[in-house]
């Protein structure tokens, strides 16, 4: 169940409350523009800017005879107003203020959502850091593979949320855009300027172009943008559920003093966290889905998207932001353990290097069929025996005749498979010294990239 203290920020945006606070602001923002075009009194704009407020109550009470939110809202706001209310929608649509307001909370929303995104990346970055002279198993098909670092497989998680971040900001500038353009987008009865002041006193950018509502395009992209960093975190935390397996033991989600595992088996200690995060990026994925069919409007729209919206954009949203916040906790206090990594790496007795031997049999001169087929040999000897690869390569007199013992013995070093750790590294921009800076600026770099 998702812990609902670590959310009032994000939760906040999306309440009843706000979105129409953010449609009061866009009729008072829109009034105040006008004035400043002389064409509503400014003493009049003044006495709205002070007056204007709403009842919600009384909104849904004037709903339930017009069928029509924001007719509802717009007479509930006249009456705190008085005569000036003629003022109030002046020249302008439903979609108007829905789409602007919803433009807002979408620009805050994905704000927090890369906050948060950032500090997990320094979690993430802080991880690689410290392991990355850790040596681990490589597994292709879940079958042991090469020898590998650590620290280089929590560097590939860095650099999956920077780009998963990348988009997030992207989609959030192209969604992040309001509209005050009148019924079909002609700005017949508004002038282009109103539009201009009202979404720049909201901190937003006014679409370049609109039918009766912002194309939705932007919204789909928005939450396929939240989907993706949901399956970026959810292909983590399966990697930690597949590397927390008995047979594995690995690593293993923290686990609390007084936490339980199984209401039958007290011996367990269950990745619920990392399953709850991969449950929910299927909400993501499905939400996402929803907003590609909200594209299909009828001509300069309808309303089949609406109520689509009012559940995919704040649930896609909160989801979004307590999967970075719960990754970040998860990857903040794994059990790592490097004494199981080096005994699983050295169960196969050597096998994991065979690309290495088979790769100098063919500096040496030896054809790739060749060598490729004397090592696998001797692979599965060893297999088939239980002894040591190692031990089967230095007994064959051509191999180590081609290769000299010592170069032989050299293959099934531990070092080679860690020497461009540092390049790697370099390569990412995650340098050393940043382990002492704690927040070292992540959010700048992702939206760099």
């Amino acid at each position: 169940m998702i812990e609902r203290y670590t959310l009032p920020e994000m939760e906040a945006i999306w309440t009843e409350e706000a979105r129409l606070d953010l449609w009061l602001a866009v009729e008072v923002e829109a009034v105040k523009a006008w004035a400043r075009l002389g064409k509503v009194p400014r003493d009049a704009a003044e006495r709205i800017e002070k007056k204007a407020s709403l009842s919600i109550e009384r909104m849904k009470e004037i709903e339930k005879d017009t069928h029509h939110d924001v007719i509802a809202f717009l007479r509930a706001v006249g009456e705190t107003v008085g005569e000036d209310a003629r003022y109030i929608h002046l020249g302008m649509t439903s979609s108007d203020i829905l789409d602007t307001a919803t433009a807002v909370q979408i620009s805050r929303a994905g704000k927090l959502i890369l906050v948060r995104l950032d500090e997990l990346c320094d979690t993430v970055r802080s991880l690689a850091l410290e392991h990355r002279e850790t040596p681990v198993i490589g597994r292709t098909h879940g079958v042991h593979a090469e020898p590998m670092s650590l620290g280089v497989k929590f560097a590939y998680w860095w650099d999956e949320l920077a780009r998963a971040g990348d988009a997030i900001a992207l989609s959030v500038g192209s969604a992040a855009v309001g509209k005050v353009s009148g019924a079909v987008g002609t700005y017949a009865n508004v002038d282009p300027a109103v539009e201009e002041m009202v979404c720049e006193a909201l901190g937003i950018r006014a679409a370049d172009i609109s039918s009766q509502v912002v194309s939705r395009d932007r919204h789909a992209r928005y939450l396929a943008s939240l989907a993706l960093l949901g399956g970026v975190i959810a292909r983590q935390a399966l990697e930690i559920r597949l590397l927390a397996r008995t047979e594995t033991s690995e690593i293993l989600e923290g686990f609390g003093r007084k936490q339980k595992g199984s209401s039958a088996m007290p011996h367990k200690k269950n990745p619920i966290k990392c399953e709850q995060l991969c449950g929910m990026a299927r909400l993501l994925r499905g939400n996402a889905h929803a907003a590609m069919e909200n594209v299909e409007l009828w001509h300069e729209r309808d309303i089949s998207h609406s109520s689509v919206e009012r559940i995919i954009l704040p649930d896609s949203s909160i989801i979004a932001h307590y999967m970075a916040v719960r990754h970040a906790s998860v990857v903040g206090n794994l059990d790592v353990r490097p004494d199981r990594m080096r005994k699983n790496l050295e169960a196969s007795r050597g096998l994991v290097f065979s690309g290495t031997v088979m790769t100098r049999l063919v500096e040496s001169g030896m054809s790739r069929g060749d060598a490729y087929d004397r090592v696998q040999a001797a692979a599965m000897e060893a297999r088939r025996t239980g002894g040591s690869f190692r031990e089967a390569v230095l007994a064959d007199e051509e191999v180590v005749e081609r290769l000299g013992r010592d170069g032989a013995e050299d293959a099934f070093s531990l070092d080679r498979h860690l020497a461009s750790v540092d390049m790697v590294f370099e390569r990412l921009g995650i340098a050393e010294d940043e382990r002492e800076k704690g927040r070292s600026g992540t959010a700048a770099a992702i939206r760099g990239r």
